[in-house]
């Protein structure tokens, strides 16, 4: 398979995480506006049914829906994937903040360590955020929790970081968040 026949099979899947199911003209238009020409974009929609990998209803001629096959299933599973990476996130700042009591950690291993679980936290947060652009994984149950769950972790860190001894923990964390994302921007 080619590389255009990859990005134009990509874009057939997004438009149906998007949409569910879509008459075929329409999905169909909207690949062929991205990119391709309308003999390739059906010989790839051909292809997704044929694998199974998508589903073909014909209601009539002129009316024929795709859409994923087992949707839902996807979706939950790879929501309840991200959960369960969640409570392992969750479980680690909490075991942090038990251990950096009892082993007395250095003002920079708790700084470090502070560091990495914000931007841990903020990762998954951000594949989040661009989920809920999909009704799909917004209307899971899972979602919500997940959610939560990362609302959970960055009050927990917040306390964290409150509780500690030193008064300047708070702006020395912003510090180096921030010099950490303009050393990426210098980059480019």
């Amino acid at each position: 398979m080619d590389k255009n026949s990859e990005i134009i099979r990509t874009e057939i899947i997004r438009i149906l995480n998007e949409n569910g199911k879509i008459r075929g003209n329409e999905l169909a238009k909207r690949v062929i506006q991205k990119m391709g020409n309308e003999k390739t974009v059906y010989r790839e929609i051909s292809a997704l049914v044929e694998s199974g990998e998508i589903e073909k209803k014909i209601h009539s001629r002129s009316h024929i829906e795709y859409e994923l096959i087992n949707l839902n299933e996807s979706v939950n599973s790879q929501l309840q994937n991200l959960h369960k990476e969640m409570e392992m996130i969750f479980n680690e700042i909490k075991n942090f903040e038990i251990e950096s009591r009892e082993e007395k950690f250095s003002y920079h291993e708790r700084t470090r360590s502070v560091i990495h679980l914000i931007h841990i936290v903020q990762s998954t947060d951000g594949i989040m955020k661009l989920l809920s652009y999909y009704p799909a994984f917004k209307k899971d149950k899972m979602f919500s929790q997940i959610n939560r769950r990362i609302s959970d972790c960055w009050q927990v860190i917040m306390e964290l970081i409150t509780h500690q001894p030193e008064e300047g923990f708070l702006n020395d964390i912003l510090a180096n968040l921030r010099i950490l994302q303009m050393d990426v921007k210098n980059i480019n």
